[in-house]
């Protein structure tokens, strides 16, 4: 009853965050996005044809009963038609977002993972030539372009080697997974993997340096004991904070890029594509789900920090 009480509440008090995201959002589709009137229309048409076209869009309601609409479509998941290929909206989320989820899994899994155990490395070793060597590796990854990164890669395994597709996504069994999901999964845990150590080493480094740890040492705890009783454990809340609250980052703009270069047809591709083609459906369906994601995940991550540490309470 309390995580169902705090649940409520919390999506409650998101309702504010979501409606100020797809306000701002919605106002910049209005007045900036494209009209698509007079691509509906012939060289020459009518003031009764136009009028017509833009009843049918809706263009000729009032601002804040397209935002109710908008607003309606959002709580029935009900978005309509996609203006570029007429197809329903909800019908193109449905097969694209489980595509991306297999696509980004692996990498965000890895990068995190990864992230913590060379973290924990180069705390237990900071100031030696390890954590040193783990430092400047992550810099190097830190300092380049996920975009460069992500031709690289294409062009190492795909030409050069010819190892694994570059392009596509003709997955109908787990060896024809492995074998598309790899080299996007290598480029994506390649460049969150220094951002992601160079966090996590800070906050774990904080934690070795308090008096628990110290005690565990002089009573002649093992270096794993440490790391994982006494050091990792104590230090979930900032690293689960990081991991959480990076999953829209991961889910928007990784999608975008990692999807449009390999050409694989997830959400981020049908993001991509609406975007350059002014497909406001589409968009607003993104849009919208991403500022509910955000607050489901506001919610998640606070049950993590009880799950973590029972002395959070769950206000």
């Amino acid at each position: 009853m309390e995580f169902l009480g705090y649940t409520l509440r919390k999506l409650a008090g998101g309702i504010p965050l979501i409606l100020g995201v797809t306000l701002v959002s919605f106002v910049l589709m209005v007045y900036f996005g494209p009209d698509k009137t007079y691509e509906l229309l012939s060289k020459n048409p009518t003031a009764e044809e136009i009028a017509q076209v833009r009843a049918q869009l809706g263009y000729d309601q009032p601002f804040w009963a397209r935002y109710g609409t908008y607003l309606k479509e959002l709580a029935t998941l009900d978005f309509g038609f996609s203006d570029s290929t007429g197809e329903r909206v909800g019908a193109i989320l449905q097969r694209t977002i489980p595509v991306s989820l297999l696509l980004l899994a692996p990498g965000f899994l890895l990068g995190n993972l990864l992230g913590v155990v060379l973290g924990l490395v180069a705390a237990w070793y900071r100031g030696g030539w390890i954590d040193k060597a783990i430092m400047g590796f992550a810099v190097v990854g830190m300092s380049i372009s996920f975009l460069v990164v992500i031709i690289a890669f294409q062009v190492l395994f795909g030409v050069v080697l010819g190892w694994f597709p570059v392009r596509g996504w003709n997955v109908h069994d787990l060896p024809s997974y492995l074998h598309y999901v790899t080299v996007p999964t290598l480029a994506s845990v390649f460049v969150a993997l220094g951002y992601n150590t160079r966090f996590f080493r800070a906050v774990l480094v904080e934690e070795m340096q308090r008096d628990h740890v110290r005690t565990a040492r002089a009573f002649g705890a093992g270096a794993v004991e440490i790391l994982w009783k006494n050091v990792l454990m104590n230090a979930m809340i900032p690293i689960v904070t990081r991991v959480m609250f990076s999953i829209p980052l991961v889910v928007v703009s990784g999608s975008l890029l990692i999807e449009s270069y390999f050409g694989i047809p997830g959400v981020g591709k049908v993001t991509f594509d609406a975007i350059t083609s002014g497909d406001q459906p589409i968009l607003k369906a993104v849009v919208g789900l991403t500022a509910v994601m955000f607050v489901l995940i506001l919610i998640v991550n606070d049950i993590l920090y009880r799950a973590f540490d029972p002395r959070v309470a769950l206000k």
